[in-house]
């Protein structure tokens, strides 16, 4: 990342966002807990109620049981396990962190899906005594379905075997061959006892055989940075601003790469071409900079992701919310038929037939699951041939939109390769998944499934392919 991009990180703020997960039992609460407060970030109150709720709900004798500083709701303190996704907040002098603790029950997968969602490192827990379980490998595929490119493998409960060296090495070992299943890139080993602390915030003189770092000294000192490609900017429209005759503003969060003013940017679906006239955020906006957007052209020549900002262009050209501002130099496909990989997170099974709202950013398009390539068992990781999906099954799909979208794959860019599924009746999220690859021209090799298509169907996509042969949609 070049010195102006660190600037920008910096101005922004320089946040971490990672979970925990892992079986049930591994200790995910008691670690965050122990996480907080050992770094001084629980308020006298807080660990008042749970010194007093420990003789009630705790499991850990006469000590603190610091898995109820973050367990806030009452089913979970009486069962002693997580049910929901709890955020939890801290700083330290070199960066600020953004927690997810998630459940690690099957049936909440979905929760576990919705916490790794938006975060940059994994704390996949082990219990030193059980090694990998059902759970660990499950867990495993969800990080890295969701490219989660970091994680820390915490070896816990250490003391329960006596801080063995080669207990460690050898869930190590394992863990190692199940990450090279997958493919994990950048993975991380540290020995720890989440209830006492060892090699927690410090490091613990009963492990003196290992000479990494300990947790929190880790999070503080990972570099998650990417480069920065400037000429993949991506702009999701999300308002048009128009508080009078004189200026038409476009606002909206970068989703990557870097905008300046005079670049020459494509309006997507529709094609049309312009030119960025100024670049405004909120420091910059004044009833004078309304009147006149020429005087403010210059004041921020370049924006980077993930600022949110408002831009004009040169031309009168017809942009609205769920339109995609891009680089010309560097287009996007666009396609109506994505092959994507869909995580199910509703008690009613997936209906091919039926017709959800696809939300990806700011857009909202009708769509439908045409074919269901394979369900995933992410206890095997073997490809099984279904016909529905039920609750948190993971499944590649062939997803066909009503209208085409400009689209990204998923690793390439979380924001605009992601979506969420919505009911149409019931307005409940009952879906979310990735892009993983995006049919544009015969040679594509994407998985189909093969069906009777409506006229309608027929019809639309015989419109498409007439007036906008550059989008290369397959014929039906």
């Amino acid at each position: 990342m070049s010195r102006k991009n660190e600037k920008i990180a910096l101005d922004i703020g320089d946040y971490l966002r990672f979970l925990t997960c892992g079986s049930v039992d591994d200790g995910k609460s008691t670690l965050i807990g122990r996480l907080l407060y050992d770094s001084k970030m629980i308020f006298d109150d807080q660990l008042a109620a749970a010194e007093s709720e420990s003789s009630k709900y705790g499991t850990t004798g006469e000590k603190l049981d610091m898995a109820l500083l973050v367990d806030g709701l009452q089913s979970e303190r009486e069962q002693g396990i997580t049910i929901d996704v709890a955020y939890r907040f801290f700083t330290t002098e070199r960066r600020k962190f953004i927690i997810a603790d998630t459940p690690g029950h099957e049936q909440y997968t979905r929760n576990m899906v919705t916490g790794a969602s938006t975060a940059d490192v994994a704390i996949i827990l082990i219990d030193a005594r059980k090694g990998i379980l059902t759970q660990t490998r499950r867990h495993s595929y969800i990080v890295n379905l969701l490219g989660i490119e970091h994680v820390i493998v915490a070896i816990n409960k250490m003391d329960l075997v006596e801080f063995s060296q080669e207990v460690y090495e050898k869930i190590k070992v394992d863990y190692n061959a199940l990450a090279d299943e997958l493919g994990m890139k950048n993975r991380y080993f540290i020995p720890m006892s989440a209830l006492d602390g060892d090699n927690v915030v410090n490091k613990s003189d009963k492990t003196p055989w290992y000479d990494g770092k300990p947790l929190l000294e880790l999070l503080d000192t990972m570099d998650i940075s990417k480069e920065i490609k400037e000429e993949d900017f991506r702009f999701p429209v999300q308002y048009v601003n128009r508080p009078n005759l004189d200026f038409r503003g476009f606002c909206g969060t970068i989703a990557a790469g870097s905008v300046k003013v005079g670049d020459a940017i494509t309006v997507l679906p529709s094609g049309k071409t312009t030119k960025v006239k100024s670049i405004i955020n909120a420091g910059d906006v004044t009833e004078q900079n309304f009147k006149d957007t020429d005087a403010i052209a210059n004041l921020h020549q370049e924006y980077f992701a993930p600022m949110a900002v408002t831009i004009t262009t040169e031309d009168e050209v017809d942009i609205s919310r769920g339109d995609m501002l891009v680089h010309t130099k560097a287009l996007p496909r666009v396609s109506n038929a994505l092959k994507v990989m869909l995580v199910w997170m509703d008690e009613k099974p997936m209906d091919s037939n039926r017709t959800y709202d696809i939300k990806r950013a700011t857009t909202v398009v009708s769509g439908s699951f045409e074919h269901i390539n394979y369900k995933v068992d992410v206890n095997s990781y073997e490809r099984i041939a279904v016909d529905k999906l039920q609750l948190n099954d993971i499944a590649s799909c062939k997803m066909l939109l009503t209208r085409p979208i400009a689209a990204d794959k998923y690793k390439e860019n979380r924001q605009t390769g992601s979506f969420i599924v919505i009911d149409r009746l019931t307005n409940n999220t009952v879906g979310a998944g990735m892009i993983v690859d995006i049919a544009a021209r015969e040679s594509d090799k994407v998985e189909v499934g093969h069906k009777e298509y409506t006229p309608a169907e027929v019809a639309l996509n015989k419109y498409i392919r007439e007036n906008f042969p550059e989008w290369g949609c397959k014929a039906v």
